[in-house]
């Protein structure tokens, strides 16, 4: 971003008298809400770290780590002393004051659009560093930022910075978001739909691959049938015999090829019936086989369109929810776990995976189906707390883009899990349920 640009930001954020809440969006944006519930993004990539005006996007991950944790005990509910751009740099500081008990105390955030070094750092009112989103090591780089040391200020740029004047600030944050969105939406489309259609191919190439149940099952009945006519004609079977011409129950004469090692008549009988017993549970098994495979391929299918359909970048980032380091419990593979806002949403991605959603979901859970049709159940982990509409409503459109294909209007409904009978496998019957339209727009 532009010094010069900075600067009329800078002037334009100066009526901002308070910071109501701060905290981490993505992996390096930074939101600040400000009085009357302004709200600016700050997108600290070091490639293109930029500041942009969106209300819309939520966090699918609450960061809990030291930077986050300081961030938001040091600015969330406090008094804004000064927003400069410091250091004649690319550089703004926001220095604050909350007011405790005892004592108030004044911290300063510095966000640093400054190119590889871009960084967010935490200082007390001595400029010593309290946090920051990267710490950099005295050993790489000839500015130390470490916790507990004191930050020197980077040389200020060689040169006479040029004037680009912005027309409307406020316009400009707001299309600052567009073109940084849509690049990045462009990217993370391309490259999450390549990862998925890899594991698609795998599993149509697994499909193909299986035997025809039809095929294995005709010849289940075919043995079973040879098995019968040879109890019936116990008298026409020669020991060690290749071969033997036996009329069928209509009449037409067969010629049945008797398996080699059977000694008798009744062995070769015995035989036959084994053979088609087990055809036709290798028949069963491929049957369900198919199935589950088909299952999979649809739920990748629709996670496909899922993603092409996506907005916004945190549409995205929401489908792929990160895996946190060193979890012990792995997640099911028969059911998808998303997260919103911090809370944890989760869908069944086949009818087992209902089913299992079902018995494990706890009394107080919120449980999601469409209306009258067909559909993936979902989940939405309460733990005993209100959930925001706005969480209610991005679940509802995760249950119907993950359940249909074509684009039109949805109702889903919505209850309680106790309210939820399940009759049998995954079909329910529910009661003291709410109902909403949820609207899936498809490609533009």
């Amino acid at each position: 971003m532009r010094l010069s640009h900075l600067e009329q930001i800078v002037h334009y954020m100066q009526p901002f008298n308070q910071i109501n809440a701060a905290y981490r969006l993505s992996d390096t944006c930074i939101r600040i809400v400000f009085d009357h519930n302004r709200s600016m993004n700050f997108e600290m990539r070091r490639a293109d770290a930029t500041i942009y005006l969106d209300d819309s996007a939520s966090r699918g991950k609450m960061y809990q780590a030291p930077f986050d944790v300081l961030l938001a005990k040091r600015l969330n509910r406090s008094t804004i002393q000064s927003i400069t751009l410091h250091n004649r740099d690319k550089i703004i500081r926001i220095l604050t004051t909350t007011s405790g008990a005892y004592k108030s105390e004044s911290t300063m955030i510095q966000f640093e659009f400054t190119g590889k070094h871009t960084n967010v750092i935490l200082l007390d009112k001595e400029e010593y560093v309290l946090e920051a989103l990267r710490h950099i090591d005295g050993e790489f780089s000839t500015r130390s930022v470490r916790v507990g040391q004191l930050l020197i200020d980077p040389p200020p740029p060689p040169y006479t910075p040029k004037p680009y004047p912005i027309e409307d600030v406020e316009s400009f944050l707001r299309e600052e978001y567009r073109r940084c969105a849509g690049e990045k939406l462009g990217r993370l489309k391309h490259e999450k739909t390549l990862l998925l259609r890899k594991r698609l191919e795998q599993l149509q190439r697994n499909r193909g691959s299986l035997e025809d149940e039809a095929s294995l099952m005709a010849e289940s009945e075919r043995s079973r049938h040879f098995g019968h006519l040879i109890l019936a004609n116990l008298d026409r079977i020669k020991p060690y015999e290749r071969g033997v011409d036996i009329a069928d129950f209509d009449g037409t004469l067969l010629h049945i090829t008797l398996p080699e090692g059977c000694l008798s008549a009744a062995m070769t009988a015995e035989h036959f019936f084994k053979r088609s017993k087990k055809l036709k549970q290798k028949g069963v098994g491929v049957y369900k086989e198919r199935h589950n495979l088909d299952e999979k391929i649809r739920y990748i299918e629709l996670f496909i369109q899922t993603v092409q359909e996506a907005a916004t970048p945190e549409d995205i980032a929401l489908l792929f929810p990160q895996k946190t380091a060193g979890a012990k419990n792995k997640g099911s593979d028969l059911i998808a776990e998303f997260w919103i806002e911090g809370v944890k949403v989760s869908l069944g991605k086949s009818e087992k995976g209902n089913i299992e959603l079902l018995r494990n979901a706890k009394s107080r859970d919120i449980w999601m189906h469409l209306k009258d049709r067909p559909s993936a159940h979902l989940i939405i982990t309460t733990d005993k707390q209100q959930l925001p509409q706005k969480l209610i409503e991005a679940a509802a459109k995760l249950c119907v883009d993950f359940s249909v294909f074509e684009k039109g209007r949805y109702l889903v409904d919505y209850t309680p899990r106790r309210e939820v009978k399940i009759v049998e496998g995954a079909n329910v019957l529910y009661t003291n349920y709410k109902t909403m339209s949820v609207e899936k727009t498809g490609l533009s």
